[in-house]
């Protein structure tokens, strides 16, 4: 710490992490700052990636969103925004084009492209290559050791915006290896294949499940793929419109007043629209490519339906997957080359990231955060700015939390409720360093 750079400029904001969340926030804080407010705030932003990078491991070729490109950066909150993804598309030259291809739902190499599109607009604002490694609360505003090129600064900040994104979910004792991966890593990986899989295992029965066994049969045209899940078949997503509304911003103020009953009840009802779930385009595709097979007499894709995982043994060329059909508890060992943990994520643990700010957070019976309504974390009165969260608050503001739907008009109500704050009467600190 003693070695550190410490930079003097005490900053509105300071963001860790710049995916989709942050980037959103920096727009919103932007546009705000442009549009001639006597307020401007002044906002830095640290990411570890050496650039801009959203799910890159999941870009597969054809893959589309399963959201509107209408719930993009800004337009929710700002349909005039000229940081909209029709007006990537007009700056593309690809506006009338998309037109005539007629959907809601553009690819995801081509949405991934809009987040870049957008992020290099604000480049000013965002260091990459800059991990955030300590938070200090001291007097008046908080200090933010970041670590870049080998070397530690101390950057200053008023208020602090946690936006680090998702991690991978992976079952208990499961390891991942040289042909052991989790899904998000995919197209990082295939590349370092020497030679084509004979037997490909994909664990898992959401999207990004399907997606995978998908793009491993289509890839790799002699090599047998085994989709291990343990429902009976893929469940469809329930993208129905009166559904959807549980993504609406409405649907966060309701979720938000409900009690813990409620709010439990809300998330069973409508898992279906989000979690373990798959377009049933999609499920159709495999439906037939697999009666199509068999017709042929030549089954490469094999759906191994409720199925579970029971052990794996792995081995450098691959891994002996054990699993259990659970009606008869017949066991099967599959001797695979590679094998695709698809098994979903999960926000990263707040308590690690807070780190020392930790102590002076509110915490329930459960250990979970509380959150205030604009997605600050309720506090003692000893810190000297505001801690605002961008996920991991599912538990308080529903199943958007995490996702793009409500991604603009979350990033608004937290640069709302930081002028808001910064209009207040300041508060006295009395901060304890032991």
């Amino acid at each position: 710490m003693s070695a550190a750079l410490n930079q003097e400029k005490v900053h509105d904001v300071l963001g860790i992490g710049f995916g989709p969340s942050n980037l959103a926030l920096a727009i919103a804080l932007e546009e705000h700052n442009r549009n001639g407010a006597d307020d401007p705030v002044d906002a830095i932003f640290f990411e570890r990636q050496a650039s801009f990078g959203w799910h890159r491991g999941m870009l597969i070729d054809g893959t589309t969103m399963q959201v509107s490109f209408l719930k993009d950066l800004v337009t929710t909150r700002n349909p005039a925004s000229d940081f909209s993804f029709l007006s990537y598309l007009h700056d593309k030259d690809r506006l009338t084009d998309f037109i005539n291809h007629k959907t809601m739902f553009p690819t995801r190499v081509e949405y991934h492209d809009y987040l870049e599109w957008a992020a290099g607009r604000l480049a000013d604002v965002v260091r990459y290559d800059s991990e955030v490694v300590e938070v200090q609360p001291v007097e008046g505003h908080f200090e933010v050791v970041v670590r870049h090129g080998g070397r530690l600064a101390v950057h200053k900040a008023r208020n602090v915006v946690l936006a680090v994104g998702l991690e991978a979910s992976l079952p208990e004792d499961a390891e991942l290896g040289e042909r052991v991966w989790h899904n998000l890593d995919l197209m990082h990986r295939i590349p370092e294949l020497t030679e084509a899989p004979k037997r490909c295992v994909v664990v898992g029965a959401g999207q990004s499940a399907a997606e995978v066994t998908d793009y491993l049969h289509r890839t790799f045209a002699d090599a047998e793929v085994c989709a291990v899940f343990g429902r009976y078949g893929y469940s469809p997503a329930d993208d129905s419109p009166f559904a959807n509304r549980i993504f609406d911003p409405r649907a966060v103020d309701d979720f938000y007043a409900s009690s813990p009953e409620v709010r439990g009840k809300l998330m069973e009802y409508h898992r279906n629209t989000n979690y373990s779930v798959v377009d049933l385009e999609l499920i159709e595709e495999l439906y037939a490519r697999s009666y199509q097979e068999k017709v042929r007499g030549h089954e490469r894709l094999r759906i191994l339906n409720a199925t579970r995982l029971v052990d794996v043994e792995t081995r450098p060329a691959g891994a002996e997957v054990t699993v259990e059909f659970e009606p008869t508890g017949e066991r099967s060992v599959l001797d695979a080359d590679l094998l695709v943990y698809a098994t979903g994520c999960r926000p990263r643990d707040p308590y690690a990231l807070l780190g020392e700010l930790a102590r002076y957070c509110a915490w329930d019976e459960q250990g979970t955060l509380q959150v205030e309504r604009d997605y600050r974390v309720r506090t003692t009165e000893e810190l000297p700015g505001a801690i605002y969260l961008q996920g991991g608050t599912e538990h308080t503001h529903g199943i958007t939390s995490s996702l793009l739907s409500n991604g603009a008009v979350r990033a608004g109500e937290i640069r709302d409720s930081l002028l808001a704050r910064r209009k207040a009467p300041t508060r006295g600190y009395a901060l304890s360093r032991s």
